[in-house]
């Protein structure tokens, strides 16, 4: 994943063991921070013991160096490459007040060295470092192993992992939004409590659409800015089929909304696509929707403000773009596979073919010419992660269900924008979501992080999640 990640680092120690263990380990832990584009912040070999945690006075040091940093901080990594010093590790973290996500490992024990040079105890050490942090109330991550070598290939896959889940984690504690005209009144599925959003550190912010008809109206059809986003658009997407009337209007519906979401620094939208938008300003803006998606600034239709945070969610991840889907069709017989399907406003990562074309589904009401705009393409095989955000007024609570699958290249003869999707024990995860009141739209993303979505959202931000694992549940035949 590109970009600069900055890693508190607590080598734990205990006096008694080899100090040669804590030097090879921060040797270690140097060669993998450097392939992994991670910045770590510790303890220097100058400002305590080998750089390491083992003491009251190890803790302060540690601790008040971690909150000297805590604006760049995305997370820490406690390294035991012995026993560790338990009481050093839950104190530093207490001291540095930082609320971030904690990943703890330990270094194995060999079978041929258990004397006093080499013997680690690290196994039995996690498990009393684990003991304190809970004791100390704070939230950790586990490695898959209970033990696992620094430079093993696992434990670079378990940090990863931990990396996305701090990018959700940091992410997600201060989001903006903006909704773009009312939900359409047939669309009840689209409800949601703005109210445990905010709660939850994500704001909506509103326009009516009238605003943005009303702006877009005063901007000359010879303007410079028409222009050039008429340019950005045709080199985004094939645009002959588009005339160049369709072409203004979602050109300048896009300067409206890009003006709008620099004033209030908005990450995310949410349009209300139909009707109105056809009725009253003949275009379907979802290029302009996938276009924003592809910039990483995801956009979603039917003012779905729920979707456009599972979409967010997937891209902090992955680091890629996200898209809007409804679970849609039955994949002939195969139980395990279905269509994904929007009309459609998928950013141009999934769609290699991607086209401007119509909505023919809305056409049959709205008049097909009032629909140019809408795109067409096929998502090729590769991996998919799917998820949705829910808030549940009943509970007060706040939901969410993620998993993993594959798009497939199975023959799929359909107009819009559109996949075939394989996800293990489908049947399930169709009960799953039917019973609990989930909505029909889905975040999809071209990657697998659902693991690391799961633990941000249920550990870190305490939201109740499903998380689709289709070995490990039961089957519905």
């Amino acid at each position: 994943m590109a970009g600069s990640f900055t890693l508190g680092v607590i080598l734990g120690n205990r006096d008694f063991f080899p100090d040669t263990l804590i030097t090879e380990a921060r040797r270690d832990l140097i060669r993998l921070f450097a392939d992994l584009s991670i910045d770590p912040i510790w303890l220097s070999t100058e400002q305590s013991k080998l750089g390491a945690v083992e003491s009251w006075s190890d803790a302060q040091r540690c601790g008040e160096l971690f909150r000297e940093n805590r604006r760049q901080m995305d997370g820490i990594l406690v390294c035991l490459p012995n026993f560790g010093d338990e009481k050093g590790i839950a104190d530093a973290i207490r001291i540095s007040e930082l609320d971030v996500p904690i990943l703890v490992q330990a270094c194995p024990d060999d079978l041929d060295q258990f004397g006093l040079e080499r013997r680690r105890d690290a196994f039995c050490g996690k498990i009393s470092a684990c003991n304190n942090l809970r004791q100390y109330r704070l939230k950790f991550t586990l490695t898959r192993d209970h033990t696992v070598s620094i430079l093993d290939p696992r434990f670079r896959e378990d940090l990863t992992w931990f990396m996305q889940t701090c990018r959700v984690v940091r992410g997600m504690r201060r989001v903006r939004i903006g909704a773009v005209g009312a939900r359409p009144n047939a669309f009840n599925t689209t409800r949601f409590s703005e109210k445990l959003f905010e709660a939850a550190g994500i704001s909506v912010n509103t326009i009516d659409l009238s605003e943005i008809f009303g702006s877009a109206a005063t901007i000359a059809n010879d303007d410079s800015r028409v222009k050039a986003r008429i340019d950005q658009i045709r080199a985004y997407a094939d645009a002959t089929a588009a005339p160049d009337d369709s072409m203004q209007k979602m050109a300048k519906f896009a300067i409206v909304v890009d003006d709008w979401m620099l004033s209030l620094g908005l990450t995310a939208t949410a349009i209300q696509c139909w009707s109105s938008m056809q009725k009253n300003y003949g275009v379907n803006v979802c290029t302009i929707m996938s276009m924003m998606s592809e910039q990483m600034l995801p956009s979603a239709c039917e003012v779905d403000i729920a979707g456009v945070v599972s979409m967010y969610v997937l891209q902090l991840a992955s680091g890629k773009p996200s898209a809007l889907v409804d679970w849609n069709n039955n994949y002939g017989k195969d139980p395990d596979k279905c269509v994904f399907f929007h009309c459609g406003n998928w950013a141009k990562d999934f769609l290699p073919d991607i086209r401007i074309g119509t909505a023919p589904i809305l056409g049959t009401v709205l008049g097909e010419e009032n629909t140019v705009g809408a795109l067409a393409g096929r998502t090729p095989a590769g991996p998919v992660t799917f998820g949705r955000v829910s808030t549940d007024d009943i509970s007060g609570r706040i939901r969410a269900y993620v998993g993993d699958g594959l798009f497939t290249d199975d023959p799929l003869n359909t107009f819009g924008t559109k996949a075939v999707v394989q996800v293990g024990n489908l049947p399930y995860l169709m009960q799953f979501i039917c019973k609990n009141g989930f909505e029909h739209h889905a975040a999809m993303n071209g990657s697998h992080c659902s693991k690391a979505v799961s633990e941000a959202l249920e550990n870190y931000l305490g939201w109740d999640v499903y998380h689709h694992n289709a070995s490990a549940v039961q089957s519905t035949s």
